[in-house]
């Protein structure tokens, strides 16, 4: 395996999630090989790679949804890597899979009032965003049209918009994002830039799982690369989208 690159926060910067030497298995199967990563305070930061590089696999081993693990992991400066995934949840971390995974039998209002969770703060005592029913309704224009709709009459775009709105429903400080333009229509995909970006302004950190590099080009600071489940480029996105050589060899991304 080529050797990790780990990006060291600077002086007087927010590291809010972090972790090193992270491995990871299904079953006998080693998918990450000693990951180092980390997300500071209103940062998003992209995780790229080609299909099966590991990208999936980091998301949920941070969350906690991967049991055969090693390494460190840690969530505003406390350890994290034995938690349970609801226990992730309760710190202030969210996760949007893929595959989204509303609750199709309920309606887009009923989705978000069974995430709701209270007020946080940051570390150091700052409040963080705090969102309800109205501010998602304005973060989400579409959704507040359809606050009666099944989660199961929504298209593919509107059920990815919901999996980001109950999220935020548990105000997260830093949120795990799965391909969020994966199979999205181009205005979709055009708003849920504008969210992202918009929770960045608010010191919400992201993490985003992608593909795309035009979308991650646009709403990313910083930029980890995958291969083979460990990470062999770390940089600003500028520079990665500078470097012809390396977009050469992830010419996939």
């Amino acid at each position: 395996m080529k050797t990790n690159i780990e990006h060291t926060a600077h002086p007087g910067e927010e590291v809010l999630l972090e972790c090193k030497n992270l491995c990871a298995w299904y079953g006998s199967a080693q998918i990450l090989f000693d990951v180092h990563l980390n997300i500071k305070r209103g940062e998003v930061v992209a995780l790229m790679g080609r299909n099966g590089a590991g990208k999936s696999t980091t998301l949920k081993t941070l969350m906690g949804l991967v049991a055969k693990k090693s390494g460190t992991v840690k969530f505003l400066g406390r350890d994290h890597h034995a938690l349970e995934p609801f226990e992730a949840a309760q710190r202030g971390l969210a996760y949007v899979p893929e595959d989204r995974r509303i609750f199709t039998h309920l309606t887009v209002l009923e989705n978000l009032s069974v995430a709701r969770q209270d007020r946080r703060h940051f570390p150091g005592g700052q409040e963080a965003p705090f969102w309800d029913i109205e501010s998602l309704g304005a973060l989400f224009p579409n959704l507040a049209q359809m606050p009666g709709r099944l989660g199961s009459q929504m298209s593919g775009g509107e059920q990815q918009m919901l999996a980001v709105a109950r999220s935020l429903m548990g105000n997260p400080l830093a949120i795990l994002l799965d391909e969020p333009s994966e199979g999205v229509a181009p205005l979709m995909v055009e708003q849920m830039g504008e969210m992202i970006l918009s929770l960045k302004r608010r010191g919400v950190s992201v993490l985003l799982s992608e593909q795309n590099f035009q979308f991650a080009n646009w709403v990313s600071d910083r930029v980890y690369v995958l291969e083979r489940g460990a990470i062999v480029h770390s940089s600003s996105m500028k520079e990665l989208a500078q470097n012809e050589e390396l977009m050469h060899s992830f010419a996939s991304i």
